[in-house]
C-alpha cells in the first residue's frame, strides 16, 4: 500500500473513534432541562353587561289626507321707488330680431364674447378681475397652453354686439362673438 492511502485509513479512524466517543456525550439528553417561565398575560377582563335599548319613536302623523290651506298673507305694496328700480333692471328680450334655437340635439345655442387669450395666466386673471368689478360675467378657460378669456354666455347674438360695443369703449378690447361651449 502506498503511503497516501495508510493516511487517509488512519484520518478516516480517527473520525470515527471520535465520532463514537463524542456523539454519546453531546447527545445524551442531560444538558436539557425543561423551563417553567412564569405567564405574564393578564387574567381575562369580566364580560360587559349587555344593555337592551327599545326604541322609542313617535308615530309621524297621517299625510294620506291634504292639510287644509293656510290663511292669505297680506303683503304691504312695494314703495314706489323700488318697484321703478325693479322695473329699470327687467331685462329686454326682442325675439323679433334674434330668436333663441335649439341645435340638432335639443340644446340651447348660446354665445360668448372672446375677448383675449394669453399665455401668462396672471394676465388672464387681472383682466377677469377688471371685467367683474365692472359688472360683466366673465369667465376663462384654458385650451392647450393659452388661457381665454370670454364674457357672456348669453342667448342672443345682438346683446353681444351690444357688449362687444360697450367693452371696446370702455377697455380698448376688440373680441370676437363665439358660439358657447361647456368643455
Amino acid at each position: 500500500m502506498n503511503d497516501g492511502f495508510k493516511q487517509r485509513l488512519v484520518g478516516g479512524g480517527l473520525l470515527l473513534l471520535a465520532a463514537v466517543i463524542l456523539i454519546p456525550i453531546f447527545f445524551d439528553g442531560a444538558g436539557y432541562k425543561e423551563r417553567h417561565l412564569e405567564s405574564a398575560i393578564p387574567a381575562a377582563p369580566a364580560s360587559p353587561e349587555l344593555v337592551v335599548i327599545e326604541p322609542q319613536n313617535q308615530r309621524l302623523p297621517d299625510t294620506s289626507k291634504a292639510a287644509a290651506p293656510a290663511p292669505a298673507v297680506t303683503i304691504a305694496a312695494k314703495p314706489a321707488a323700488l318697484a321703478k328700480a325693479i322695473e329699470q333692471r327687467k331685462p329686454v328680450i326682442d325675439l323679433s330680431k334674434d330668436t333663441p334655437v335649439l341645435d340638432q340635439e335639443g340644446v340651447p345655442v348660446a354665445w360668448s364674447l372672446q375677448l383675449a387669450s394669453f399665455k401668462d395666466e396672471d394676465n388672464a386673471k387681472g383682466l377677469r378681475r377688471k371685467l367683474i368689478k365692472s359688472g360683466y360675467k366673465v369667465y376663462t378657460r384654458k385650451n392647450g397652453d393659452l388661457i381665454k378669456v370670454f364674457v357672456g354666455p348669453d342667448m342672443q347674438k345682438t346683446k353681444l354686439g351690444a357688449l362687444q360695443s360697450s367693452i371696446k369703449q370702455e377697455f380698448g378690447l376688440d373680441g370676437i362673438i363665439v358660439r358657447f361651449t361647456t368643455r
